[in-house]
């Protein structure tokens, strides 16, 4: 289908504020998908805080030199483009699923403008998301507090046991 130069300017207009706005970017290729399935794939990418959308080649190729980002491997086929717009590692993991249940393939992908081949994308994709992180990093902090606590209130819980066993003993009935 051939494109209008106003509509590509537009096109190539949303493509940039895409990647404005987008933290990573990942392309796959797709062969022989109906909508149902690509619906279901953008469905996976909006749970996990970004957005799918099916690019013509020269179009992003361009958008991507206009924003300075460094070139990958020449567009060729159909491309999938998806944007990270809040949590890159669960984009990638993702798109490392929709790899695995639809049979696509990694091109290349971007994270804050720095070019990554099929392989870092996929090992992009088995980090843990940004909640898992968080609660990695609070466990760790909270840590050695409660570790702390513990120990300041080990000799009361002690001397309270110790009293209690009197007072038990004290008002135990003679044998």
């Amino acid at each position: 289908m051939a494109f209008t130069k106003d509509e590509k300017s537009k096109m190539m207009a949303q493509y940039g504020e895409w990647l404005d706005k987008s933290q990573a970017m990942f392309m796959l290729t797709y062969d022989k998908m109906n909508m149902p399935t690509i619906d279901a794939i953008r469905d996976k990418i909006r749970e996990a805080g970004g957005e799918a959308h099916v690019v013509k080649n020269t179009l992003i190729t361009k958008t991507l030199a206009d924003k300075e980002y460094p070139a990958g491997e020449e567009l060729t086929g159909t491309t999938l483009a998806n944007f990270a717009f809040t949590d890159a590692a669960a984009v990638a993991k993702a798109v490392s699923g929709i790899v695995k249940d639809y049979g696509m393939k990694i091109k290349y992908g971007y994270l804050d403008k720095g070019l990554l081949n099929k392989e870092e994308v996929a090992k992009l994709g088995t980090l843990p998301s940004l909640p898992e992180m968080r609660a990695k990093l609070l466990g760790t902090i909270m840590a050695p507090a409660s570790q702390l606590v513990r120990t300041i209130n080990e000799p009361g819980r002690g001397l309270a046991a110790v009293i209690q066993a009197n007072v038990d003993k004290q008002n135990a009935p003679a044998e």
